[in-house]
């Protein structure tokens, strides 16, 4: 097939804020995965934005003046009632400026297109670059009736006190979780270096809610790791994120291993909540030499395709991929490809489901980042996978049991397939 560049989405969507007639435009929440409005315990999101953030760069006028003056008349006179009779005065009007984005961002009803302020976006950019916070290393999701789970850090005081997908926290230094915003439980278990947490767990299959003792500590995120399975002579690289910085983490990475001319490579995209779109396609490059990667599908029907990069470092090597469901967004991206194109099995179970792509817009004075959904995207052979997911090839479980005998078996098929 025929190669084209990469198109990276950074739309400009704007929005009419108030009548001061600001206009802004978005980013992301994310997971799984802060995407799919996840966000990190930490200073750090999980994540699911597939695109570059985009600066504001020039006004756009969406409707006529005449009937947006007549359509925020009652946005105007809720202000001035605010300001006029709300009983805990003074009012804060940034705060209330950033309620009415998330509040018309939410009205859209797509759990992708979200508003994430300074803070969160300060921790979403921490998370995709790399960078070192305090906390308890896991990527939570904050859209339930409770803070949720997606996928603790490998590595981290999460992983390390068994915290597992799906985990619901029901306290939080016993206080009462119920009824809280899961927001403001996330901020509750941040905490400095050395401090501990205890959390009130709800999991499924296990009949009573249980306390799990955290210590929180400094956790420096990676975005690749790798190794040689000696006895096996079998490359293994683990992918954490798809930030500004994966794609050339990884090619180090592969040429240092390629150097033991291993039997095969084992890629690991478990818990790998996503990242940046350019990220995915160069990544998926280094395992398909040419062809169609990806497509996205727009309202309007059309396609845009997204074709693989000349130069990949591992066309050829036999390779195995595991996913599980905290596997989301642009690990998809990769693992569908890989996939489709017969270029190697995915081991585990099935992947988290999400399949939309999001513009990612900074706003105009420092007020944070919007989000907004653009397009759903397509693996090679035009499979929609949102709320769906992949199945693997081999779906294999990781079990609570295999947890605590420190077993493996995704990771052991994987090199059992690798082997024959």
């Amino acid at each position: 097939m025929k190669t084209k560049p990469l198109i990276i989405i950074t739309a400009i969507i704007l929005f009419s804020i108030l009548l001061a007639g600001t206009f802004s435009a978005g980013v992301l929440a994310g997971g799984y995965l802060t995407s799919v409005g996840f966000k990190p315990i930490g200073t750090h999101l999980l994540p699911d934005s597939t695109s570059e953030v985009a600066e504001l760069e020039s006004d756009i006028t969406i409707q006529e003046p005449e009937s947006l003056e007549d359509l925020f008349k009652p946005f105007w006179q809720t202000w001035e009632k605010v300001h006029e009779e709300f009983v805990e005065q003074p009012v804060d009007d940034e705060l209330l400026m950033r309620g009415a984005i998330s509040g018309m961002l939410e009205s859209l009803d797509d759990d992708h297109t979200s508003y994430l302020d300074p803070d969160l976006q300060e921790q979403f950019e921490a998370r995709l670059n790399g960078q070192e916070y305090e906390g308890i290393g896991a990527w939570v999701d904050i859209r339930g009736e409770y803070l949720t789970v997606i996928a603790p850090i490998p590595g981290s005081p999460a992983e390390k006190a068994g915290l597992k997908p799906g985990d619901q926290i029901l306290a939080i230094d016993g206080e009462d979780m119920t009824g809280v915003d899961p927001e403001l439980a996330r901020q509750s278990v941040l905490g400095p270096k050395g401090s501990i947490v205890t959390l009130t767990i709800h999991r499924d299959g296990v009949d009573e809610p249980f306390d799990v003792d955290i210590k929180r500590d400094s956790i420096l995120i990676p975005t690749v790791e790798g190794r040689i399975l000696e006895d096996e002579n079998i490359a293994y690289i683990q992918l954490y994120t798809f930030g500004s910085s994966t794609h050339n983490d990884l090619r180090k990475e592969l040429k240092a291993l390629m150097k033991h001319n291993p039997d095969g490579l084992i890629l690991d995209l478990r818990n790998n909540g996503g990242g940046y779109l350019n990220s995915a396609i160069s990544v998926v490059s280094e395992f398909i030499d040419e062809g169609i990667v990806m497509y996205e599908e727009y309202g309007d029907g059309t396609l845009e395709e997204f074709n693989a990069k000349r130069g990949g470092l591992a066309t050829d090597i036999p390779m195995i991929v595991l996913i599980n469901e905290g596997s989301a967004s642009a690990s998809e991206i990769v693992a569908g490809a890989i996939q489709d194109f017969d270029r190697g099995n995915l081991v585990g179970v099935i992947s988290f489901g999400k399949g939309s792509v999001q513009s990612v817009t900074a706003l105009v004075n420092d007020q944070g980042q919007i989000r907004i959904t653009t397009a759903r995207w397509l693996t090679p052979d035009k499979r929609q996978i949102n709320r769906i997911g992949l199945e693997p090839d081999y779906i294999i479980e990781y079990t609570e049991e295999d947890f605590e005998a420190d077993r493996d078996p995704q990771l052991e098929k994987a090199i059992e397939l690798l082997t024959q």
